[in-house]
């Protein structure tokens, strides 16, 4: 055997003792019979692959921890669905090497087997109360960001002062969640009979929350900026914010989900900053009309 070829076994065998923890973890953490079931298959299978590999190899390999920390950090946090998913596509590395390797070394052959029935079993597992509800978070994100990017830059060039733009914004902001929260209740008790799961209060919570999230956060580099600060550069930092935002949020549900992610991305970026665009215009034509502030 090769030192290359000896070096790739070692790193695979540790990548299957790191898996093997990180499943391990999680499975102790899962409430759901069924998903827990198969979180513990995978982690046994990691396990038995780790063995066959020091069966070759003669070595023993700890596991990666600060891997195995983070991806069980992200899928505590984030969600099952987007840790496992995001662990996926280094299973999918995995099988492609497997499958190469497999010529030479006869004991991987089956390996490869068993990382497409990993991805498999975990497409089946993702089924989470975040991602029932990914549709009222949607919602209540993208109103935000197509509303008030849109509100604030029409407001920076009428009213030009950084305090009056936020107070605006956070006044508008919340009329606007209260009524996204409503028009979400009413639009999920259409919905109820198509997905029983789905409460319609929870989804207006969602809905509304997400909302009032998004416009603090948009509206916080005009009261960071101050009452001297220019109300330009503020709208500059909230412009690149709101691409933040979308760039962060379209990554968790393309990777939760399993969907194309840069043409969703482009898509929200669009909209948000074709609205944001026509926005300011219309204050510059407010304020050339002589209606906006000094």
């Amino acid at each position: 055997m090769s030192k290359s070829h000896r070096d790739l076994l070692l790193a695979m065998q540790a990548n299957e003792i790191t898996e093997h923890r990180i499943y391990s973890r999680l499975a102790k953490s899962i409430k759901d019979p069924a998903n827990r079931r198969i979180i513990a298959r995978i982690a046994v299978d990691e396990m038995r692959h780790y063995g066959r590999l020091k069966a070759v190899t003669g070595e023993d390999v700890k596991p990666r921890r600060l891997r195995a920390a983070f991806y069980y950090f992200v899928s505590r946090v984030f969600g099952l669905s987007f840790g496992l998913k995001l662990m996926e596509k280094g299973e999918r590395l995995a099988s492609r090497a497997y499958r190469t390797l497999s010529r030479k070394t006869k004991i991987l052959a089956s390996f490869s087997l068993d990382e497409q029935r990993h991805e498999k079993a975990l497409l089946g597992v993702l089924s989470e109360e975040r991602l029932e509800y990914a549709g009222s978070i949607i919602l209540g994100m993208n109103d935000a960001l197509v509303e008030l990017t849109g509100a604030l830059a029409g407001f920076t060039l009428a009213l030009r002062e950084n305090y009056i733009i936020a107070m605006a914004g956070i006044v508008t902001g919340f009329a606007a969640s209260l009524s996204m929260a409503a028009s979400g209740y009413l639009a999920s008790k259409e919905e109820a009979g198509q997905n029983t799961r789905k409460k319609p209060l929870k989804a207006a919570s969602y809905t509304g929350v997400t909302y009032l999230a998004t416009v603090a956060l948009l509206v916080l580099p005009f009261l960071l900026s101050g009452k001297g600060g220019n109300p330009f550069l503020s709208l500059a930092v909230t412009l690149a914010v709101a691409i933040a935002i979308i760039f962060l949020f379209t990554f968790y549900i393309a990777t939760a989900k399993g969907i194309p992610f840069f043409r969703r991305f482009l898509e929200m970026a669009i909209i948000s900053f074709s609205v944001a665009a026509v926005s300011f215009l219309a204050g510059w034509l407010l304020k050339n009309l002589g209606l906006g502030g000094e």
